[in-house]
């Protein structure tokens, strides 16, 4: 993903320099005002928390603390969630929302660097984010919390909604990926397609070298499907204009160097894909305890909506939900957040307040 983010962030700061930094200190300046929670029984904290050994910065933001408690999983990986704060604002008028730089990512990154992220592996990532769960539900005084994964924070939101319905009232995945143990291969013939319509003969033949499966890629060749896929595609590619790099640059939280410092624990995260290719779903199980919702980007070529409704047919829960956002392809809550926040409101929330039937 660092790739793609990368080479569309140096394309849209081609203008002048001096202009463009006046305009983001503006913009910035106007983001800031508008995140801002004074509300008399809201929260709005954020810094370090000791997790797995290592300092990770936690935001927890809301308008009520009666509201339900959302645990953000972030995609990327590596890339913090944080910088769509200003396009989830509305999102924290109902549900409590912890934002967490899990090691690899954000501040966490920024804060020690690549010698200071300790054991970087998908089953560490597993066991901080349950100490994150314990540390929220503590801190907040609720018994669950509502896992709410994107991109490929979904793989890890999988595992811990599967295997921890007691610490979690339900999950919602979105841009949810289907790594199916290397057998998932959608997204790829697609993205081939559309090289060989477009006579990118180049592009495609590295595609073709690459082949289908991703337990035999390396790092680099992740780093190039990414990219091939979401810049083959005309929304994908104007929603990582629009949406990520936009926010990226006007983030209010970030310095220039806090900028550097995000693209840089997205490339040192960038590992973990490679890591994670061999995971199977459904080898792992398809049983959930708790109520489960899937919401996919109509038009996303990167997670496609196919894969993840032939897994959602499968999974069996107390109550489970499919839904697509219209218009959207890859980042599709960030794309459309006011789409994402109505499902959330009449799907989910209705979900996790409904009382179980009488025996």
């Amino acid at each position: 993903m660092i790739v793609a983010v990368a080479s569309v962030t140096a394309a849209a700061l081609a203008a002048p320099l001096a202009g463009l930094l006046g305009h983001r200190q503006l913009k910035r300046a106007a983001l800031a005002r508008k995140i801002r929670l004074t509300t008399p029984h809201g929260i709005d904290e954020s810094g370090f928390v000791r997790i797995g050994g290592l300092d990770q910065w936690i935001s927890i933001r809301g308008e009520d603390l009666g509201n339900p408690v959302v645990l953000e999983i972030l995609g990327g990986p590596g890339a913090s969630n944080l910088v769509f704060l200003p396009r989830t604002r509305a999102w924290e008028k109902h549900f409590t929302v912890v934002r967490w730089d899990m090691r690899g990512a954000g501040f966490t990154f920024a804060a020690a660097g690549p010698g200071g992220q300790g054991e970087l592996s998908f089953e560490q990532l597993h066991r901080d984010a349950l100490e994150v769960t314990e540390y929220v539900r503590t801190r907040l005084g609720v018994p669950k919390v509502l896992l709410v994964a994107n991109s490929f924070g979904t793989v890890l939101g999988l595992r811990l909604a599967r295997n921890h319905p007691e610490l979690y009232s339900g999950y919602v995945g979105t841009d949810q990926n289907i790594l199916d143990g290397g057998r998932e291969r959608s997204a790829y013939d697609a993205m081939v397609d559309r090289l060989r319509a477009a006579g990118k003969k180049k592009e495609l033949a590295a595609a073709l070298e690459m082949g289908a499966d991703r337990r035999a890629w390396t790092v680099r060749q992740v780093a190039a499907f990414n990219k091939l896929v979401l810049t083959s595609d005309p929304l994908s590619y104007d929603t990582m204009k629009t949406v990520v790099v936009r926010s990226l640059w006007f983030s209010p939280l970030h310095t220039l160097r806090g900028l550097r410092a995000y693209l840089g624990a997205m490339n040192y995260s960038e590992q973990l894909q490679v890591q994670a290719a061999a995971i199977d779903e459904r080898a792992e199980g398809t049983a959930f305890a708790i109520p489960f919702f899937v919401f996919q980007g109509d038009a996303d070529v990167l997670t496609p909506p196919q894969p993840a409704k032939r897994f959602f047919d499968e999974v069996s829960a107390p109550v489970k939900e499919f839904a697509l956002i219209r218009g959207a392809s890859h980042f599709a809550g960030f794309r459309h957040p006011d789409q994402f926040l109505d499902l959330m409101l009449t799907r989910v929330r209705p979900a996790l307040t409904a009382r179980p039937p009488a025996a």
